[in-house]
């Protein structure tokens, strides 16, 4: 599942006229560069869901999806936000888990492949939700506080508040459909599977060797291309 709808309100004004997903970094689409990690990781069928400028996200993977099988979850009556743009594409996805990436997204592998080494660390005995984890020190141009902490076995739980926490989320996961259970309606964040799964103690994190970057901005773009650029 790639995740494409939003309004990219942060990276204004180079979304006035087109999609986030679309805004070049080092030279290519953010989309392109997500794309191109999959394909390299294995990954045959790709779920996408559109909601603003949808018809250029779309014209753009009929031109550039080289192997990749898109199939569009349609949310351009309404923007589902992230847990709701989960389960609108879930009848859509055939696998039991399955990958889930932001298409704004910007990291580079480490010693090993960075999808491939999440799905190492997949256990549908104890997981639900499986993150890909910066720590906050390496997370580039990142200006918040964290996300998450984690134990010695992987298990998550929330920042706390007033204080920073260890760990970033990427906007990589693995799911199981398990987690989508009882959904609420509508459009509603990610979040809400979240704190369930942490709650019975089946949200994980796994963390990410190489680099990542949060291009979340036009100026985040200008440092991570000077960040790339000079190493």
């Amino acid at each position: 599942m790639v995740m494409a709808a939003g309004l990219g309100k942060r990276m204004r004004p180079l979304t006035a006229t087109r999609p986030k997903p679309l805004v070049e970094v080092a030279g290519k689409p953010l989309i392109d560069h997500v794309l191109d990690r999959l394909r390299t990781a294995g990954v045959e069928n790709i779920v996408v869901n559109v909601h603003y400028l949808p018809g250029s996200v779309e014209a753009h993977l009929a031109a550039k999806a080289g192997g990749l099988n898109v199939t569009i979850s349609d949310e351009r009556e309404q923007l589902l936000e992230t847990g709701g743009g989960l389960v609108k594409a879930a009848p859509l996805i055939h696998d039991d888990p399955f990958l889930v990436v932001n298409s704004d997204n910007l990291w580079i592998d480490g010693p090993a492949d960075t999808l491939k080494l999440l799905a190492s660390h997949w256990d549908s005995s104890r997981m639900d939700a499986l993150l890909l984890l910066v720590p906050h020190a390496r997370a580039q141009n990142h200006r918040g506080l964290g996300d998450f902490h984690m134990d010695r076995a992987g298990r998550l739980r929330r920042r706390e508040k007033a204080r920073i926490a260890p760990f970033v989320f990427t906007g990589i996961q693995i799911v199981s459909k398990a987690l989508l259970r009882d959904a609420p309606e509508g459009a509603f964040s990610t979040n809400v599977f979240w704190d369930r799964a942490i709650e019975e103690g089946r949200c994980f994190g796994a963390v990410h060797q190489g680099l990542w970057f949060d291009v979340g901005t036009p100026k985040s773009i200008v440092e991570t291309e000077a960040f790339l650029q000079n190493g």
